[in-house]
């Protein structure tokens, strides 16, 4: 009998540590481990390597991160702490433990003054200190394990915590006009799609080490983006496009976020869905 490979999901309290949970019952030739930061701080290396220790770890996928952007900006040590701090700790117990480590990253390593889809191998400058932290953590993992694969995303949304489709449709059933900035581009990503294409990578046992961006496909900016939102919940409110200067947030965003997904789709043999169809995939049952 073979036995089950053991997957530990950090994170697990998040949009897409939830995701994998709900994937979970489908997949019973796997057995998932989740943590959250309380059950597993990956930031406190004695707990990581007791963790590791217990229980014999297949693969690690880490959606544990610090991602309060503009908080980030004076909390700089409780981001470093967990995206870089945390994910080198991770990636050095999974090489000490012959582990594949699946990191999560961000399009915010990236400084956004692109004018085509950032590939992986383009160069990253970070325009605010989670982006910066998010990057060292990547450049750890790289450094100290061999079998890590990276998977930059932008834009995640899921029924689960919290995101800008959950908040968009909360502030769209209270006000009746709502203004989202439509300067910036990027793709949203639906987790659940996410979830389903790093389980395919690991069902078939395709660990390829190295960069990948993985969203969903099609560009759009956070005013359309809301616009079919409103669409979807069949809505009232009014929503007004604005620009980035008219919306001042402490830390810097990216103008441009699009991701180019060629060598995920290619090297791993995925299907990756439109960003309207995954929307509707997400919300479209509670909007009914």
């Amino acid at each position: 009998m073979v036995s089950k490979r053991n997957i530990l999901v950090t994170g697990a309290g998040g949009q897409l540590g939830s995701e994998f949970r709900d994937l979970e019952k489908s997949l019973p030739e796997f057995n998932f481990l989740f943590e959250d930061r309380q059950t597993l701080p990956i930031s406190d290396l004695k707990s990581v390597k007791e963790y590791f220790t217990r229980h014999k770890i297949d693969i690690c996928i880490n959606c544990a991160a610090y991602t309060a952007v503009d908080k980030a900006e004076h909390e700089k040590d409780k981001a470093e702490d967990v995206n870089s701090k945390g994910t080198a700790f991770l990636a050095a117990a999974c090489k000490d433990h012959s582990a594949v480590f699946i990191h999560i990253s961000t399009d915010y390593v990236f400084d956004g003054l692109a004018e085509s889809p950032y590939s992986p191998d383009d160069q990253t400058s970070p325009v605010n200190y989670y982006g910066n932290t998010k990057l060292m953590g990547e450049q750890q993992a790289l450094n100290l394990n061999d079998k890590t694969i990276i998977i930059r995303t932008a834009w995640v949304y899921s029924m689960h915590g919290n995101n800008f489709v959950k908040t968009m449709m909360r502030l769209m059933r209270e006000r009746e006009s709502i203004n989202v900035v439509n300067d910036q581009k990027g793709s949203p990503t639906f987790a659940g799609d996410l979830a389903e294409a790093i389980m395919k990578i690991i069902s078939d046992q395709n660990f390829i080490p190295g960069i990948y961006h993985y969203t969903n496909t099609g560009v759009t900016t956070w005013y359309e983006f809301a616009k079919e939102i409103a669409t979807l919940i069949k809505t009232n409110c009014t929503v007004n496009p604005i620009t980035t200067a008219e919306f001042p947030t402490p830390a810097a965003r990216p103008a441009y976020s699009v991701l180019d997904t060629e060598k995920m789709r290619s090297t791993f043999g995925l299907s990756i869905p439109s960003w309207r169809y995954s929307l509707q995939k997400c919300i479209g049952p509670i909007s009914a």
